[in-house]
């Protein structure tokens, strides 16, 4: 009798273990960047840059009712501005959203994983999000993702009309990338460094300055700043927490640049477009605040060094 009563005890342990398992919620599927907030010291100087020179939109879109100045990049994509307030450092690229499928689900999945998170919201538009942050306190929005037909069109003057990717300093790769890759699923597209190790030298974690992930159900990517001093000034963590746009066609972009009256020897861009690295034409320009906001196009158009690419490319 004994026997069968151990039995029958560890058999419902093993149910109940099952049905714990089976219940666990789901992620919901991470589909693209949503939206990037930038902090800005004065709206109108920044509107220069964001309205004129990239020749971004406003009122349409994600950015109907939002209060505050609102750039439009896509149907589904912008940009959004936020007062700086004095004495402000670190990161001016203040928030990274994400769009998901469920942004209930989304909320259920990270409390069962043990992640602070707020109450579901609804944006000046009414669209559901949710707000939590990253194991080194980057601020990260999960946003419903919607399906609307955009009939506009996208402006003769306008530069981009697709965010690809946000970039932010991190200073301990393995914990963010368990939280990026373990919990939130997101997979490596890219790694390398600035030097080029002799042949047949082992890759350590130290030699890698750019590691990128992209979403899980899309090609949009985070790229990870590593390897940057703690002592960097605001210009230089404006390099480093950035975004970027991609464009097809680099040459024609920075001819649109300049016709939307970027002066050629502006200190608040580069001097000319390059290979980076990661073997990918791009071109940098800055807000008056020195936010970097990084041109690119999708496809490399020679090897990349240090590693090949492991995942799709982003197309226009």
């Amino acid at each position: 009798m004994l026997r069968v009563a151990v039995l029958v005890c560890v058999s419902l342990m093993l149910f109940a273990l099952v049905c714990a398992q089976t219940q666990m919620p789901q992620r919901s599927k991470i589909t693209g960047i949503a939206y990037v907030r930038i902090r800005s010291s004065d709206f109108e100087r920044s509107s220069e840059t964001y309205g004129k020179i990239l020749g971004l939109r406003t009122g349409t879109n994600g950015c109907i009712h939002v209060k505050d100045p609102c750039f439009v990049v896509n149907a589904s994509q912008h940009i959004e501005l936020t007062q700086a307030q004095a004495g402000d450092s670190g990161s001016w690229l203040e928030q990274t959203a994400f769009q998901t499928t469920s942004v209930r689900e989304m909320r259920q999945y990270l409390l069962a994983q043990h992640i602070p998170v707020s109450e579901i919201k609804a944006s000046p538009r009414g669209i559901p999000f949710i707000e939590c942050q990253d194991p080194e306190h980057n601020s990260i929005a999960f946003v419903q993702e919607f399906s609307e037909i955009s009939v506009a069109r996208v402006p003769p003057n306008q530069v981009s009309s697709r965010i690809f990717h946000t970039g932010f300093v991190v200073k301990d790769l393995g914990l963010m990338r368990r939280f990026y890759t373990e919990v939130l699923g997101f997979r490596l597209y890219w790694k390398g460094g600035f030097k080029d190790l002799p042949p047949g030298t082992p890759e350590k974690e130290s030699d890698i300055d750019w590691f990128e992930i992209q979403v899980p159900e899309g090609s949009d990517w985070v790229e990870f700043m590593l390897n940057i001093p703690a002592n960097a000034d605001h210009q230089e963590l404006g390099v480093q927490n950035h975004f970027c746009l991609g464009v097809p066609n680099m040459e024609k972009a920075l001819d649109q640049l300049h016709k939307n009256g970027l002066a050629p020897d502006s200190k608040f861009a580069d001097d000319k477009s390059e290979i980076g690295r990661d073997g990918k034409w791009q071109f940098d320009i800055f807000d008056p605040d020195w936010t970097r906001i990084e041109l690119m196009e999708p496809f490399p158009v020679k090897e990349p060094c240090c590693n090949p690419y492991t995942a799709p490319h982003a197309k226009l």
